[in-house]
């Protein structure tokens, strides 16, 4: 029996926000010392991790300014921020609690500490120049929650909506941040060489926030470039945050939910596969300079499997 569509909604936001909240630690943590020991207003700085948030709009009209504290604040733990570590992880946890007969009691209480530790903190993290453990503990309790997952949830249908839900939300954080960093001064390459200093700084800090560092410094043998490092984190089939794993991986979720109930919904699959086919097939020029696709055609496609998903699955009982 295919699960309630209000079970199957709070797995996938489940999955999601969880993601998010790692997502956005991993963003933050790397940005804020970044912008501390660079050169360069705070604005051009942080302009591509508040664009994944909504641009600065709101974080203006709540602080007046943008700065390296108002952003610590705004990402981290001020909660009338919906995207900030802590709403996610506030949001996770309401979905976890309509599941808790639903999911194994380790994985409530791995949300519900998160929520406790996190959810009400301060600026008084950032008088104490505690931004950075706060972001890994949130890293961490992602990690943990998804691991005692791993280790304890059936592979039912419960397990391939959030496993969705987290494969979505990463391929689209990692289009957004390449979508923000992929300037033509970073393709083309920087004529001074300030200019190219800054740029390698930067896209250093891409990699780092995705945990892409080591492993790409691994595969590449060439330093840090922007065209390789953005083909490497859109395309690798290997490393776990690149676009093409996250988008094969939520393939193989739907795929598995669709052979519980066969020809239910196929215009989920469809979507999926000819967006797991587009990023098979694809070079990094193709996306780059043909933009065929583009990046904002992958992220119009990665939405419209999200689209799809709520359509099928949440908006009927």
């Amino acid at each position: 029996m295919l699960l309630l569509s209000r079970l199957a909604e709070n797995l996938f936001w489940m999955g999601r926000y969880m993601e998010r909240a790692e997502n956005t630690a991993r963003l933050l943590s790397v940005n804020y010392y970044a912008t501390l020991e660079s050169a360069g207003s705070a604005r051009d700085h942080w302009r591509p991790l508040l664009d994944l948030t909504g641009g600065e709009g709101a974080l203006r009209a709540h602080y007046g300014r943008v700065d390296a504290r108002s952003v610590g604040s705004w990402l981290a733990f001020d909660r009338e921020n919906p995207s900030s570590i802590a709403s996610s992880l506030a949001f996770a946890r309401s979905n976890a609690r309509g599941l808790r007969d639903r999911i194994p009691s380790e994985m409530w209480e791995a949300v519900n500490r998160a929520y406790l530790n996190l959810c009400f903190e301060t600026g008084d993290i950032l008088d104490r120049d505690g931004l950075f453990e706060f972001c890994v503990a949130a890293r961490d309790a992602s990690q943990f929650f998804f691991g005692i997952a791993f280790a304890t949830l059936p592979r039912d249908e419960g397990w391939s909506f959030m496993r969705a839900g987290q494969m979505l939300e990463r391929a689209d954080n990692t289009l957004r941040v390449l979508q923000g960093r992929l300037t033509p001064e970073a393709l083309r390459g920087a004529l001074e060489p300030a200019a190219a200093v800054q740029i390698e700084q930067r896209w250093a800090q891409v990699l780092k926030g995705a945990s892409a560092y080591e492993a790409y410094r691994k595969r590449i043998h060439a330093g840090i470039n922007p065209r390789l490092i953005a083909g490497f984190l859109l395309l690798d089939e290997y490393f776990p945050r690149s676009v093409r794993y996250s988008v094969q991986n939520l393939h193989d979720a739907l795929e598995q939910i669709h052979r519980c109930h066969p020809g239910e919904h196929p215009e989920v699959l469809r979507l999926s596969r000819w967006l797991v086919a587009r990023l098979e097939f694809a070079q990094v020029d193709d996306i780059l300079t043909r933009q065929q696709p583009g990046l904002p055609d992958l992220l119009v496609d990665v939405n419209g499997v999200g689209a799809a998903i709520t359509a099928a699955y949440f908006e009927q009982e």
